[in-house]
């Protein structure tokens, strides 16, 4: 069968099974909006604020468990210093302005990335934040602040490496299972869908590890634009998908025909 964007954006003409438990997505093309429109880069990551509120309530519509939004790479940090630090004041705002909303809509918020480079004020904010939603069992957004794929599998590799300095792991007993444990959002589906926005070909450092199985879906549409049929049109474009694993499509017919 194929998924039209109408059957999506209804809901309850698609069938669960199809949709992905796990979205992320690299929300790129603010400053070119910005830019476009003869407006400060700044004024199109206020706008783009707009774009992730659209994204959680048709998550939540769709009942999509997760998704994770590339919110400020590790990377960024090279950007003007004006733009780094309007990001920060937003970050901090969205979080005091947005929290209470995502929680009286049972959602489940979580920060991924390295927090130590952050203002203790922002810092404060976010454990404020994990703390009000920690109970939550609607969708699960995670945001990533500071992130890169690489630190990430870093990280991981250094909680492992105490374990065996400690001798209570042996190097050679070391599965890929024993590094994901220790990898950011280890508790949850790996994204089954990967988006990024602004018309760029590329990954950019996010979920290395996570997304190795990840349908990839590249659109020109820049964040601020993208909204709830341009999201829907990603999800059609999803499930018209095949995902193998590594198998043969006959195999995978004959594996849901047994299902």
């Amino acid at each position: 069968m194929e998924y039209s964007i109408f059957m999506v954006l209804n809901a309850d003409k698609i069938s669960q099974q199809c949709l992905p438990k796990h979205v992320a997505i690299i929300m790129d093309g603010n400053g070119r909006w910005a830019q476009a429109k003869n407006r400060p880069r700044v004024y199109g990551h206020k706008k783009g604020v707009d774009a992730v509120r659209q994204s959680v309530q048709f998550c939540t519509k769709l009942k999509i468990e997760s998704l994770t939004l590339f919110a400020f790479s590790s990377e960024n940090w090279h950007r003007p210093e004006d733009e780094v630090s309007t990001l920060m004041e937003l970050f901090l705002y969205v979080l005091s302005k947005e929290v209470k909303k995502l929680h009286k809509n049972n959602v489940k918020l979580t920060i991924i990335g390295d927090l130590s480079r952050f203002s203790e004020a922002l810092r404060s904010k976010v454990d404020a934040a994990h703390q009000l939603t920690a109970n939550n069992t609607g969708l699960q957004l995670n945001v990533a602040a500071n992130y890169g794929g690489r630190w990430d599998m870093t990280n991981a590799a250094k909680q492992i490496a105490k374990q065996v300095a400690t001798g209570a792991l042996n190097p050679d007993d070391i599965t890929e299972q024993d590094l994901a444990a220790h990898m950011s959002m280890h508790d949850q589906a790996e994204p089954d869908l990967l988006i990024r926005t602004g018309g760029d070909l590329r990954i950019s450092n996010f979920l290395l590890w996570q997304a190795a199985y990840a349908e990839l879906y590249f659109t020109d549409t820049l964040w601020p634009d993208f909204n709830e049929a341009a999201f829907a049109d990603a999800i059609a474009c999803y499930v018209a998908r095949e995902r193998r694993f590594g198998c043969t499509g006959e195999q995978i017919k004959q594996l849901l025909a047994e299902t």
